[in-house]
């Protein structure tokens, strides 16, 4: 499974590799003048990865790639450790909200000499890969968005089409046709609907909407649509932001109106949320929850559930009259104590051409970061017998949809750290959104630093 979501080092790791970073040596264990070495966590992905590698070193000979494969769970820390021990990768797939700490720390390669041209990606995904000191730290390798994944047979039975699921609408004072929605979509154990007198808000079946948790301070496939389409965003700017603004009352209201939806027995309340064993895929596979929210990255998670049948919709308009996803998008970066720094650069060069972009597209599993690559990707999808409409339809309509990415800041690890337990107490705990004026006070005395 490829996750996404909250992408932070461990605070104490990250201090330990403040003090080393400078004296790590050498680099990946077994790499060298003809192997370069690269990591990356997604095992669906691998094979994609290694077809790229055999094109790679027919048209490098004398080159190879060694690919290594790590959970999620593990990478990071791994990573952290790697660069403290001097056993890096030369390469290895970079995450938005990593980039500005590691190249803060001067573990990443500058990569501008690799002559990479903004326009021949997706919009915005080069970009972001540029730190503050105005070098790009990572050549772009897809991107993904957020859309709402639903149980056909349960939304049959509630009444609700493919057409009604796609034109839902939601504000934060009664949550609109999209709250309408999901309150139908929930069944309590005597089979009572969420909107029907008698409905037992403790005793919940089936919720409309399944929980992936609290969302830390990024929301992506929980809260973000909504707060961005109620016209909020993290920052004072798009991209290295000086302050954060969870503190904003219109953030509060539309944070008070989502969690409040599992106060009513609509959403999964916290306790069911568990990244590893109970995510939000999982709920709508065992049947106990009708919807989720999720990434383009699980499309192929969710269309093998075996006896349901999955579709999928746009997320619902908000008080801007605009729909809104996240779009993130993950890059290939280079390590700045490379063994084999040249051979890393190509390797990078080829894994952001539009040869092997095409390559990963073709095995539909996500949207590759240049337009020929997601279309081989929505070919892919295809042939499969699936739409990927929602997830393609915000980056070509920009009049409906806005697109926005995760919060690219300094300090990120801290952000974490502090967001996450806040947004729990808020949702899992009952404490009030206005308790996030202090979290946010503390973050932006740490930004300004």
């Amino acid at each position: 499974m490829r996750v996404r979501m909250r992408t932070v080092v461990a605070m104490t790791g990250a201090l330990a590799l403040s003090l080393v970073a400078g004296c790590a040596q050498g680099g990946a264990a077994g790499s060298g003048a003809h192997t370069v070495t690269y990591w990356l966590w997604d095992a669906n992905q691998l094979p994609a990865y290694q077809a790229c590698a055999k094109g790679f070193e027919k048209a490098n000979p004398g080159l190879k790639v060694k690919i290594t494969q790590m959970g999620w769970d593990d990478y990071w820390t791994k990573l952290t450790a790697s660069f403290i021990a001097g056993t890096q990768p030369d390469v290895f797939t970079d995450h938005i909200q990593k980039f500005g700490q590691f190249a803060d720390l001067k573990v990443l390669e500058p990569l501008d000499d690799l002559g990479i041209d903004e326009s021949a990606y997706q919009s915005g995904l080069a970009a972001n890969w540029k730190g503050q000191d105005g070098h790009r730290y990572g050549a772009p390798k897809d991107w993904d968005t957020v859309a709402l994944f639903y149980n056909q047979k349960m939304a049959k039975a509630a009444g609700l089409t493919a057409q009604d699921l796609n034109g839902l609408s939601w504000n934060p004072k009664d949550g609109g046709t999209f709250e309408k929605a999901v309150a139908h979509l929930t069944v309590d154990v005597n089979g009572r609907r969420g909107d029907e007198a008698g409905f037992d808000k403790d005793h919940v079946k089936v919720y409309g909407l399944a929980t992936g948790g609290a969302g830390d301070g990024d929301g992506q496939t929980q809260w973000s649509t909504f707060a961005a389409s109620a016209g909020w965003t993290y920052t004072d700017k798009k991209r290295w932001g000086t302050e954060y603004r969870y503190d904003d009352k219109t953030f509060q209201s539309v944070i008070k109106w989502y969690f409040g939806l599992a106060k009513k027995g609509y959403l999964a309340p916290l306790t069911d949320y568990n990244a590893g064993a109970n995510p939000a895929n999982a709920q709508v596979a065992a049947g106990k929850a009708a919807a989720a929210f999720d990434g383009a990255w699980m499309i192929s998670t969710y269309y093998a559930f075996k006896g349901i049948k999955v579709g999928t919709a746009v997320t619902p308009a908000g008080p801007t009259g605009k729909r809104a996803t996240m779009m993130n998008g993950l890059a290939d970066s280079v390590t700045r104590s490379a063994r084999n720094k040249e051979g890393a650069k190509k390797w990078v060069r080829y894994l952001a051409s539009d040869e092997c972009q095409k390559t990963v597209g073709a095995y539909g599993i996500v949207f590759p970061a240049t337009p020929d690559g997601t279309n081989a990707a929505i070919a892919a999808y295809k042939k499969k017998g699936i739409d990927v409409t929602a997830f393609t339809k915000p980056v070509a309509d920009h009049e409906d949809f806005t697109t926005f990415s995760y919060p690219i800041t300094d300090y990120a690890a801290d952000v974490f750290a502090l967001m996450h337990p806040a947004m729990q107490d808020v949702y899992g705990n009952g404490k009030s959104v206005s308790s996030l004026d202090e979290t946010n006070d503390q973050i932006n005395l740490i930004l300004s630093q």
